[in-house]
């Protein structure tokens, strides 16, 4: 079994495009970066021409895979206004509690 090598060709699209813009072939292009065959190059364009349809279609690239805990934009002001609603919500629940029970409660 032969061991695969892989390669970032994503990184060599500018030149890519660049060799294909002077008239060299796919073939030509894989062959000058060492690619087992035309297909690496095939695809990656297959793939660039469908991201820039999409960019024109109005559809905005999404990053891959699951987003990290902490990368969502914090409103601190929005925050602090639910944490004051809650806190609220529990002191009501807790004299309410505490009028039920008959015990000693302190309005303000």
């Amino acid at each position: 079994m032969k061991k695969r090598n892989y390669t970032h060709v994503q990184m060599l699209l500018p030149e890519i495009k660049a060799m294909l813009a002077e008239g060299k072939t796919q073939r030509e292009a894989a062959e000058y970066y060492g690619f087992r065959d035309k297909q690496v190059v095939k695809r990656l364009l297959e793939r660039e021409r469908r991201k820039e349809r999409k960019l024109e279609a109005g559809i905005r690239p999404r990053p891959k895979g699951r987003p990290r805990k902490d990368a969502a934009p914090r409103d601190v002001v929005a925050e602090q206004a639910c944490e004051i609603q809650r806190l609220r919500m529990e002191n009501k629940l807790l004299r309410d509690f505490l009028r039920f029970t008959e015990r000693k409660c302190e309005q303000r």
